[in-house]
């Protein structure tokens, strides 16, 4: 069925983990002034008479929706998306459009919220519920950006519990799931975009192919996790705009090639490699150990992407580089798959580091990380502490302290925080001018605590360049910031 305007579909609203209907209340107004039908839904907590699970909580959906009539749109905000699914699937005769609202996961038969909702906090083992975060403690849940002190203090007196078994147990979707018609509201300053989605899409991996559906379409809302708190009157433009089905698609056309698989901005000559499990090292000519630069990839990114990332022409373009300039060029490949991974892939950081110091080729005395984009928070552990042997660490346009609510607390992956530790530790910094706001904003802050604490950070300017831009940019301005960022990392290394 299609919905030709907002104001014919029923909306019912589905609330994000340890919060109540009390949160739509501005949106709804809205919604209900240009003319729509709004139903709010209440989750039962923990301390209910009853227990509450994931399937209580879709049964009370289905209330709603079969109070709403027909049609009806579903919005899931975060946790509400899993609720809000399994409801429209078993009334997808009523159900015309399901609204996943800044949601980071794409839940499928059999996944539980905390599969792929990393913010979401753990249950204890054994408890029956997971208390609701205190006032401090909400940006775990999703960026707090555009709320106010006052809103803030009403999400801590009105926060529930939350039942851990409805963070635990399995939805359940038919196949024909799958077929409801969907609409992405991406919270931007939460680290949501559409651009970013689209490049999720091209990775080619079948989890994602829901994103390039036909019908499904994508909208931004330019706040963080709590749009309908920070921004109602704009969030229920983009429900309106949902239900309408309008939006971006991220169909990608015939042929397209994504921009991570163009070809290198220098054309550096191919160069023999040895693969040694996880780690390709690209030799320079002749038979004498020298110095290794370790470059490392960003994430996260879903498992089984093909080709893998050390395979991808950024990083072989600067192997190759750095082979064909005298040192030993390394790619790698990591697990981090999901934002609360970075423990599991700095731990297959430092066993390629352990790697390639032991390889004959490499003194081992002379070596250089190097991070690129999303992979930045892994440097953090290697600033706190460099190892004498660490000759220089670089960073290409980086993610220098993880996002709120992305399954990460504490200092031990926050550069920003790290980089007090960073002695006398060269670091080489390229920094792009037409970069993401939320990520450029990590890097000026990471800049302001290195100045506070006198750490070396060399920053190499590339104003007219874009995220990525090794394959994006073929400007004469890529080409030199490739060439100067080598050469001042290869010349720590050598000194």
């Amino acid at each position: 069925m299609t919905v030709d305007t907002g104001a014919e579909a029923a909306f019912v609203l589905v609330p994000e983990a340890h919060t109540g209907d009390w949160v739509w209340a501005r949106v709804a107004a809205v919604l209900r002034r240009a003319g729509a039908r709004v139903f709010c839904a209440t989750l039962s907590g923990g301390g209910s008479v009853a227990p509450a699970d994931l399937e209580a909580h879709i049964a009370e959906v289905i209330r709603q929706v079969d109070a709403a009539g027909e049609p009806v749109v579903l919005v899931g905000h975060g946790y509400g998306l899993l609720p809000a699914l399994g409801a429209a699937d078993r009334r997808r005769d009523r159900v015309v459009r399901v609204v996943h609202l800044d949601a980071a996961g794409l839940p499928e038969d059999g996944d539980s919220a905390l599969d792929v909702l990393p913010a979401l906090p753990r249950p204890a083992s054994g408890a029956a519920e997971v208390p609701p975060p205190a006032r401090e403690e909400w940006h775990r849940l999703g960026s707090t950006d555009g709320l106010t002190p006052a809103v803030l203090d009403q999400l801590a007196a009105r926060a529930l519990p939350q039942a851990a078994a409805t963070l635990t147990q399995p939805l359940r979707l038919s196949e024909g799931a799958a077929r409801i018609p969907r609409t992405g509201v991406l919270c931007a300053a939460d680290g949501s975009t559409i651009d970013r989605l689209r490049w999720m899409a091209s990775l080619g991996v079948p989890r994602l192919s829901l994103l390039t559906a036909p019908g499904n379409t994508f909208l931004e809302v330019p706040t963080g996790h709590w749009p309908m708190l920070s921004e109602p009157e704009l969030l229920a433009k983009a429900l309106r705009q949902a239900a309408a089905g309008e939006g971006e698609s991220l169909a990608l056309p015939a042929g397209h090639v994504p921009h991570h698989l163009r070809p290198f901005v220098l054309d550096v000559p191919e160069r023999p490699r040895e693969r040694r499990e996880c780690v390709d090292l690209y030799l320079p000519d002749g038979h004498e150990a020298g110095p290794a630069v370790v470059f490392v990839h960003g994430g996260p990114l879903p498992p089984g992407v093909r080709p893998a990332p050390r395979d991808w022409p950024t990083f072989t373009g600067y192997a190759a580089l750095a082979a064909q300039l005298g040192a030993v060029g390394v790619t790698l490949d990591h697990r981090l798959h999901a934002p609360d991974d970075l423990a599991r892939a700095a731990e297959d950081v430092a066993a390629a580091v352990d790697l390639v110091r032991a390889h004959p080729r490499v003194d081992g005395d002379r070596v250089a990380l190097w991070f690129f984009s999303g992979g930045g928070p892994l440097a953090a552990p290697w600033l706190s502490a460099p190892p004498p042997w660490l000759r220089c660490l670089a960073a290409n346009y980086p993610l220098l302290e993880p996002i709120p609510g992305h399954g990460t607390d504490g200092d031990r992956f926050r550069p920003v925080a790290a980089v007090r530790g960073a002695g006398d530790l060269p670091v080489v910094l390229t920094r792009v001018g037409l970069e993401d706001p939320m990520l450029d904003a990590t890097v000026e802050r990471f800049l302001d605590a290195a100045g506070e604490c006198g750490a070396e950070v060399e920053v190499i300017a590339a104003p007219h360049c874009r995220h990525g831009f090794e394959t994006l940019d073929h400007t004469a301005e890529a080409r030199a910031a490739v060439r100067e960022a080598m050469g001042r990392v290869l010349g720590h290394l050598d000194a």
